[in-house]
C-alpha cells in the first residue's frame, strides 16, 4: 500500500496511516482516490468516507470538510465525526 491518509477534525488527529484506495463524497458526488491519483483539492459533502487498509474495508460518517490529495497522499479536513 503506498497512499497515506490522514483524517482530522477539530478535535484531532482521528486516522493515519497506509490505505490502498480512499472512497470520498464530493460535494458533486462520490469519488475513489487510488494510487498516483492527480492533484486534486475538493469540497466535502456530508456522506460515507471509506477506506480500504491492512485489516480490510472501515466506513465512516463524516459532516463535510476538504480533501487534498498530493504525492500520494490523501488529507482530509473534517468538520466532524458522526
Amino acid at each position: 500500500m503506498s497512499l497515506q491518509l490522514e483524517i482530522i477534525t477539530p478535535d484531532g488527529s482521528f486516522y493515519e496511516g497506509d490505505v490502498s484506495s480512499a472512497t470520498l463524497p464530493g460535494s458533486l458526488g462520490a469519488f475513489q482516490v487510488l494510487n498516483n491519483h492527480a492533484a486534486i483539492i475538493s469540497s466535502l459533502a456530508k456522506g460515507a468516507l471509506s477506506y480500504v487498509d491492512e485489516e480490510g474495508n472501515h466506513a465512516i460518517e463524516i459532516d463535510g470538510g476538504v480533501v487534498e490529495v498530493l504525492n500520494n497522499k490523501i488529507t482530509v479536513l473534517a468538520e466532524s465525526i458522526l
